[in-house]
């Protein structure tokens, strides 16, 4: 099933003329319950960065902006429509509903790690702040987690792309997040963005 509604050309296209604003409008919509490329989005993103196009700090900061605005959006969403009107949202861009009852089934197992970790899983990326929302989930508990999974999200995801760039094609890093857990994927960028960071200091001193 694919809810992306954007190619990945598209969005290579829309972030060379757009840049840090494809970054924070793609990824909040994304959060608020529209079924964009939100992962594609920062992965481009960083790749960028790592690239000279664009600057790491700002892709972050922006990454992380656009992130915690959009769940902020999505709670508010799913707080004052509700259940049914989720559902509406999600038909409408395709999305079966079994596949929203799935994602409500893993919110209601635990809200909190829900939403700190689900930016780590597409469906629960785009609905767990309106989850969260129609649950009724305490807001300053969920503004917490939601701050903290967006900046651990954000800096993984784009130092992953940004050093591992100068290695392997941007297919292939979109192709290793798509398919490494949470666990691996942070070790896998302190193993790779480690050496590098410390290189690339080494070369500035020098």
């Amino acid at each position: 099933m694919s809810i992306e509604l954007l190619s990945l050309d598209n969005i290579q296209e829309l972030a060379h003329t757009y840049g840090y604003w494809l970054v924070f409008l793609g990824i909040a919509l994304e959060n608020t319950g529209i079924p964009l490329p939100g992962e594609t989005i920062i992965i481009v993103g960083g790749f960028l960065a790592g690239s000279g196009e664009l600057n790491y700090w700002l892709v972050l900061v922006t990454a992380i902006a656009g992130a915690v605005l959009g769940d902020n959006l999505g709670y508010w969403l799913g707080k004052v429509s509700g259940w049914q009107a989720i559902v509406k949202l999600s038909k409408f861009f395709g999305i079966p509903t079994d596949k929203l009852e799935e994602a409500r089934e893993k919110f209601s197992n635990n809200a909190a790690k829900a939403v700190f970790f689900g930016r780590f899983i597409t469906i629960l990326r785009i609905f767990a702040g309106p989850l969260a929302g129609i649950a009724q989930m305490p807001y300053r508990q969920f503004l917490l987690c939601n701050l903290g999974g967006a900046a651990v999200w954000a800096l993984t995801i784009v130092s992953l792309s940004f050093f591992l760039g100068e290695l392997v094609s941007l297919t292939e890093i979109i192709t290793l997040v798509s398919k490494l857990s949470f666990g691996v994927l942070i070790i896998v960028a302190i193993a790779i963005g480690l050496p590098l960071a410390i290189k690339l200091r080494t070369d500035k001193l020098s």
